[in-house]
């Protein structure tokens, strides 16, 4: 007999979810990091381990969004199937967000001091999204899993030439997103206008100016 959860259940399941997010080192990937031990760098300037770190750093917040943006959802999608999905989709996230998150520390970084706020932020338009229907919620994600994809394919070229550690990474997860953003089109989502692609894209880059230091 399957058990129903109740509000208090959901509440700590969602608190456990936030912290497996935000927490440092907390995310467990369930498939091993691309970065094998067979990937090895090359030597690297100090002006170059920086900008590899701000770079994964932006796409270790970029998966904070992602996160956010399917519990979000999660909470909300109307259908059994979309929050199936939603709930699929959130761990093969979280194998990136472990994988950045690995990637810092071998730069001998950390993850950016804003996330607990684009957290907030994403995880309200995910919940939004949700709210209105589920053709729009997945139509949101396959707007923004086609952005991520898009920083992906601009970080494999900015990434330093010897940064080959980083970069096996980036390749995984721009795989992951593209399949992403094609299940969530063929499970119904509605593609989003120009304008609005426009929109999330100027959001966007907002969030990579700003994690790109701090």
């Amino acid at each position: 007999m399957t058990r129903s959860h109740s509000r208090a259940d959901n509440l700590i399941q969602q608190f456990d979810a936030v912290l497996r997010t935000l927490v440092p080192h907390a995310a467990s990937p369930s498939r091993p990091t691309p970065a094998t031990e067979a990937v090895h760098d090359e030597p690297m300037s100090e002006e170059e381990r920086r900008h590899a770190a701000g770079l994964m750093r932006i796409n270790h917040t970029g998966e904070v969004c992602a996160q956010a943006l399917y519990q979000g959802q999660g909470m909300t999608a109307k259908l059994p199937e979309v929050r199936g999905q939603m709930e699929q989709a959130a761990q093969e996230e979280i194998d990136h967000l472990a994988w950045c998150d690995a990637r810092l520390q071998e730069l001998h970084d950390r993850p950016s001091l804003l996330n607990p706020l684009f957290y907030a932020a994403s995880f309200g338009l995910g919940a939004t999204a949700g709210a209105v229907g589920d053709q729009v919620s997945l139509g949101f994600v396959a707007a923004t899993e086609e952005q991520v994809g898009q920083h992906l394919e601009e970080h494999l070229v900015k990434l330093p030439p010897a940064d080959h550690r980083s970069r096996a990474v980036l390749r995984q997860m721009a795989i992951d997103e593209a399949h992403h953003a094609q299940l969530a089109l063929e499970a119904g989502g509605s593609r989003f206008p120009a304008p609005v692609k426009l929109g999330m894209k100027l959001m966007s880059k907002l969030m990579t100016k700003s994690v790109y230091r701090v």
